[in-house]
């Protein structure tokens, strides 16, 4: 395996981790105001992902790190070509940032209830959109031969790419539901467990017309063959279960489903990129590859002796802080944090 493979291969586990971690942190800034029944169920909703939430979008900063040092042509073109997008990103994640912040600064129930509204769209407008851009890069793009993306913001609104985005919504939306039934406890709990069983059916739904949209719109077919292998079989097998799972009140065995349908959704994607990181749709001699994009082979190899020594002890500090705060919250036991 050439060092342009192995990052390929690292940056699909970045994506992988932050879409799995940040997937159900979104659902839950989805939900917040419709699940919270008033400002103290609203407040424990938070706590839920208050100590994490922060620290898993530090895979999005590190994927989008990576991806500059080791492919800098496919970040200068991705970050030319969906600027709008991603400046659209941005704004929602700082606003959903300093919402969590500010939200508890004022005893004002109107002050707190327009804080949950601007977390609730901080959270769907960058899953929308996430999903919008994944789907796009395989999907194919308008990119000439100088590697520069030649469409515009609406150019990237294609139906493929929206259905990613309404897939993305939906599947978060669904992880989230039932990480917030595995981390809280009484009547919140039922409740979370509730929406969750009503989210499987149309995030299910989503999840099986994107695949189908994959086959009918792009060229994984072509590539990966009617046999769509161990990975992208046990993404949908992953998916069907976790309505069984929730139904017998097992939210953590649903909540492992839900992210293993998450996260080998994300590399079934990246299976049919590979080794492409962005797809022509004026020319395939076009697209940008692990070869043509990338950096030179002594920088990727410093990275690879940088990443390979300082990616586990960043792992097991994450690990560590989940294991810290792995108790369920109540109601009776809200604390503001």
């Amino acid at each position: 395996m050439d060092l342009n493979t192995l990052w390929f291969i690292l940056i699909t586990v970045l994506f992988v981790g932050f879409f799995f971690l940040e997937g159900f942190d979104y659902g839950v800034g989805i939900l917040l105001p419709f699940l919270g029944r008033n400002d103290t169920e609203r407040r424990v909703i938070i706590n839920t992902i208050g100590p994490v939430w922060d620290g898993n979008e530090v895979w999005m900063i590190t994927a989008g790190g990576a991806s500059f040092a080791a492919f800098p042509a496919f970040y200068a073109t991705l970050f030319s070509g969906f600027y709008l997008a991603l400046v659209l990103l941005l704004l929602a994640l700082i606003v959903r940032g300093v919402a969590f912040e500010f939200r508890s600064k004022i005893d004002s129930p109107r002050w707190r209830g327009r804080w949950d509204w601007i977390i609730f769209v901080g959270s769907l407008v960058p899953a929308l959109l996430w999903g919008v851009a994944i789907c796009n890069l395989l999907h194919g793009v308008p990119i000439d031969a100088d590697m520069t993306y030649v469409g515009s913001f609406f150019t990237l609104l294609n139906p493929y790419a929206l259905a990613g985005g309404l897939a993305a919504v939906a599947l978060f939306t669904l992880h989230g539901a039932v990480f917030l039934a595995l981390k809280t406890d009484g009547d919140l709990r039922h409740r979370a467990r509730a929406i969750a069983a009503k989210l499987w059916l149309p995030a299910t739904g989503l999840v099986f017309l994107l695949a189908l949209l994959t086959a009918l719109m792009t060229d994984v077919l072509a590539r990966l063959g009617y046999d769509p292998g161990v990975v992208p079989a046990t993404a949908v097998l992953a998916l069907l279960f976790v309505r069984y799972f929730i139904k017998k009140e097992r939210e953590g065995w649903a909540f492992i489903l839900t992210g293993v349908s998450v996260a080998f959704t994300t590399i079934t994607i990246f299976m049919g990129l590979f080794p492409r990181l962005i797809v022509s749709s004026l020319d395939p001699a076009w697209s940008l590859t692990i070869h043509n994009a990338s950096s030179s082979p002594y920088t990727l190899k410093v990275m690879t002796i940088v990443a390979l020594t300082l990616v586990p002890f960043v792992l097991a500090y994450q690990a560590w802080s989940y294991w810290v705060f792995r108790k369920r919250l109540t109601v009776e036991s809200h604390l503001e944090y």
